[in-house]
């Protein structure tokens, strides 16, 4: 069965957003602004990539979606950090509506249309486990009997970290939080054009049945300076400094690099 993810790298959307913005030239401009991209490329050099470069399962396809007007240095170094990476496609779009925009290229992936898939969302400063694509898999046997009655289920795994990342390393706790992106998934019948992208992820569940799996250390969503979803008054999470066996964890589940963190985060 095919995986598809899609990521959106600072993809100057219309619409989309909880951030507002005048126009697409100031929604452009804050995106690419140099400190915030500057952090995005950070984070998924330490979290969003080594995750899926370790998968215990490669049969997966990554799309990357960018601006059309990306600049150069900055696609020449995406392309840099997904060179070793066989399932990425790195896709140069100009601004369209957010939702239509991930909804065709999802569509566009699928291999055969008949048949069908498993889809996710993958946000460029989180990760997920090493296995997500090996469970993924495995859950479409669970849930045959439901695929007779419904063309789309999700599938979603609810334990994981909210963490901080910089040059100091990462702090974080320990969370149980329903439908977070970072380790759910769908599953779509073949000939249905429903996609991930359909649904705000925590609404999944009220338009199609979903089976949650209680599975342990399955994510980490970072909070960061530009995270979208908490640009406005939020409560704080407070975290801890890892452990050293949390260290540990966070290199066998997530393939989190603790020194790699500090490293990258310290350079100039």
């Amino acid at each position: 069965m095919q995986i598809i993810g899609l990521c959106r790298f600072s993809y100057p959307a219309i619409g989309g957003f909880q951030v507002g913005h005048e126009s697409i030239e100031d929604r452009t401009a804050y995106l690419w602004a140099h400190d915030r991209l500057e952090e995005r490329f950070r984070l998924l050099e330490t979290m969003a990539l080594p995750c899926l470069r370790a998968q215990t399962d490669q049969d997966f396809d990554l799309l990357i979606l960018i601006g059309d007007q990306f600049p150069k240095q900055h696609r020449d170094r995406l392309h840099d950090l997904t060179s070793d990476m066989k399932q990425v496609q790195i896709i140069a779009e100009p601004p369209h509506p957010s939702r239509e925009m991930s909804k065709a290229l999802l569509n566009n992936a699928r291999r055969n249309p008949s048949n069908p898939c498993i889809q996710f969302r993958h946000d460029d400063d989180d990760a997920c486990a090493i296995d997500f694509i090996e469970k993924l898999r495995d859950a479409a046997k669970d849930i045959r009997p439901l695929t007779k009655k419904h063309k789309t289920i999700g599938l979603d795994w609810n334990q994981g970290y909210v963490a901080e990342v910089g040059a100091q390393g990462i702090s974080a706790t320990q969370i149980h939080r329903a439908f977070y992106v970072s380790a759910l998934g769908m599953y779509i019948q073949g000939d249905c054009k429903m996609t991930i992208h359909n649904f705000m992820h925590e609404r999944i569940p009220q338009f199609m049945p979903c089976v949650t799996y209680a599975d342990p250390d399955m994510f980490v969503r970072t909070h960061n300076g530009y995270n979208d979803s908490r640009q406005k008054n939020v409560k704080p999470v407070p975290v801890d400094s890892l452990t050293s066996e949390q260290e540990q964890l966070f290199r066998d589940r997530f393939a989190v690099d603790i020194d790699h963190v500090r490293r990258v985060f310290s350079a100039r």
